[in-house]
């Protein structure tokens, strides 16, 4: 009997491990557009996680990027967790935004990594009041968070009746971060996993990456899992590299189970490019020294055979004459 409730147990665990993520309440996010000069669309939607967090998306108009960006309020400050791509305030209201939701309380800018479209909104908090950004490279982001043994370690942010922990995954890129809210139980991921292309950089390093942050989810609650982007229909087929329209886009929430199958997804991949089920690995770089390698060899090939076609040609002409 023991041994059947036990058994009964894990399935029902993991069968809530397997759950999707719960959708995010509010009107669907807006696709973009074919024409965007043609499109009236708001160029920042929102919508609540619950009373104290909120997700924002670039709408892909106003950049192809259509990146998504968190703030998270605590009682004494909030954390804003990525920028976006844009930083000209006449066309990106996300100054505004913030400081109504957060309530005016100080505010840290953070980032999940480095990349332009991740940090380019920086430019509209460098003049605010109570604001500190965090430096968008490895040195500040050691330096901010305080990791002493790179990239080991978790650190926590507190905002005041409130902690949010960062553990350290790079591999997309060198400074690449999480973020953990233990209040709304989210795992914010930028482009570390995220529904469409999961790029690699470095792949030992992503590998390391995948098992440190499964290891860390299994000994916490989480329910749904928050990333950059959104670059797949709901068919799994990926949207134009540059798109402005994203037709039948698939949801943004990816679940605990997507996180505990990338270790195994990593150490599998072949080097080039893997689909799974929720996202797609790849390395464009590998990808481009395959096709230059390849444009080389056919190239040395049709050399090969102009040459071949040249003296058979002379061979020819001296066997008549």
């Amino acid at each position: 009997m023991r041994h059947l409730i036990g058994m009964l147990l894990a399935g029902a665990a993991a069968a809530a491990q397997a759950q999707p993520a719960p959708p995010l309440p509010g009107a669907p996010w807006n696709g973009g557009a074919d024409d965007c000069s043609k499109a009236q669309v708001s160029p920042l939607q929102r919508r609540h996680i619950d009373v104290r967090t909120f997700a924002f998306r670039q709408n892909p108009c106003a950049s192809f990027e259509a990146n998504f960006l968190y703030l998270v309020v605590g009682d004494d400050r909030a954390l804003l967790i990525d920028t976006g791509a844009i930083s000209d305030a006449a066309r990106m209201p996300l100054v505004a935004q913030v400081r109504e939701l957060s309530g005016g309380k100080p505010l840290i800018v953070a980032h999940t990594h480095g990349h332009r479209d991740h940090r380019d909104g920086d430019a509209l908090f460098a003049n605010q009041p109570d604001v500190r950004i965090v430096p968008p490279d490895e040195s500040g982001v050691r330096s901010f968070y305080g990791f002493a043994r790179w990239p080991e370690g978790v650190a926590q942010v507190d905002l005041g009746g409130r902690t949010v922990e960062v553990l350290p995954a790079p591999g997309h890129d060198d400074d690449h971060v999480v973020f953990y809210d233990r209040e709304s139980r989210t795992l914010f991921t930028g482009d570390f996993l995220l529904p469409g292309r999961i790029t690699v950089s470095d792949i030992d390093a992503f590998r390391a990456s995948a098992h440190r942050v499964a290891a860390f989810v299994r000994e916490r609650p989480v329910t749904r899992v928050l990333g950059g982007h959104v670059e797949m229909d709901r068919a799994g087929r990926l949207y134009p590299h540059g798109a402005t329209y994203h037709p039948d886009e698939r949801p943004l929430e990816l679940a605990r189970a997507d996180v505990l199958a990338l270790p195994a997804a990593m150490d599998g991949f072949n080097g080039f490019y893997a689909r799974h089920a929720n996202f797609v690995i790849t390395n464009p770089i590998r990808n481009l020294m395959a096709v230059a390698g390849l444009v080389v060899l056919l190239l040395g090939v049709l050399v090969w055979l102009s040459v071949r076609a040249i003296r058979r040609r002379r061979a020819r002409v001296a066997a008549r004459a």
